[in-house]
């Protein structure tokens, strides 16, 4: 079995790092006010890649903790991908040249289906397409609006686009601590063959076992948000399993 890749997350919120409920904006937890040194704690305990969020920009529809992001780059010196209010070429252009690794498009995937075509053409390998599900249907902007596209046509439209890789998150499981969505997350990969990493809801290493236990249904890693930050156990025990270390 091969290693499952794990992604810690860090979630920005006016320069700190929070975690949301649901995605819910009033149910916020400041968990640091330094991302830049828990940046470094991750890479510390063995992560290769932070996941981060811009839900200032997610709402905005423009990146709105750029400083942040700089201090995650320098501090933790390992490569993250970016999410969060990325709706232009340029954007993405200016993120990839501050060091970011891959560029995470959610709602433009959506709204902006040529945009996710010509930067797959443009930066292979760079393009990550961000599903944010409620049930069933993608949800936009901060989570904040249901689309009428299901999560199942609009993963076959992004990965007849190029598309090398999709984070799925099924919003009623984020921040939730009540395991993750697999059945979902396997059927997302049954419908569009794009390898999937799995998000919200992961609470204990048994939860990562099973997801690992899945590999072949196309799930290739998962993203741990708050069952980090509330201690439910360490990023090293959760390598350990996955095969990292």
């Amino acid at each position: 079995m091969e290693a499952m890749n794990l992604y810690p997350a860090i979630d920005l919120r006016g320069g700190m790092c929070v975690r949301l409920e649901k995605g819910n904006f009033s149910k916020e937890t400041v968990y640091s006010k330094d991302p830049g040194a828990m940046a470094r704690r991750f890479a510390e305990a063995g992560a290769r890649t932070i996941h981060v969020v811009d839900l200032d920009g997610a709402l905005a529809g423009k990146s709105e903790n750029l400083s942040a992001i700089k201090a995650i780059l320098r501090e933790g010196g390992i490569s993250i991908e970016v999410g969060g209010g990325i709706r232009t070429y340029e954007q993405i252009e200016g993120l990839l040249s501050l060091g970011v690794s891959q560029v995470i498009l959610g709602s433009a995937a959506i709204y902006d289906p040529q945009l996710v075509e010509r930067a797959n053409r443009d930066f292979p390998y760079k393009i990550v397409v961000g599903i944010d599900a409620k049930n069933g249907y993608a949800a936009a902007d901060g989570w904040e609006k249901d689309s009428n596209l299901t999560a199942e046509a609009l993963a076959r439209r992004v990965a007849a686009a190029g598309t090398e890789r999709i984070i799925f998150t099924d919003i009623s499981r984020d921040g939730m601590m009540n395991g993750s969505n697999i059945e979902a997350t396997a059927a997302l990969y049954q419908a569009c063959g794009v390898p999937i990493t799995a998000s919200g809801g992961v609470s204990s290493l048994e939860d990562i076992r099973r997801l690992k236990a899945r590999e072949t249904d196309g799930i290739e890693g998962c993203i741990i948000g708050k069952a980090l930050y509330a201690g439910a156990f360490s990023l090293s025990d959760a390598l350990k399993i996955a095969g990292e270390v």
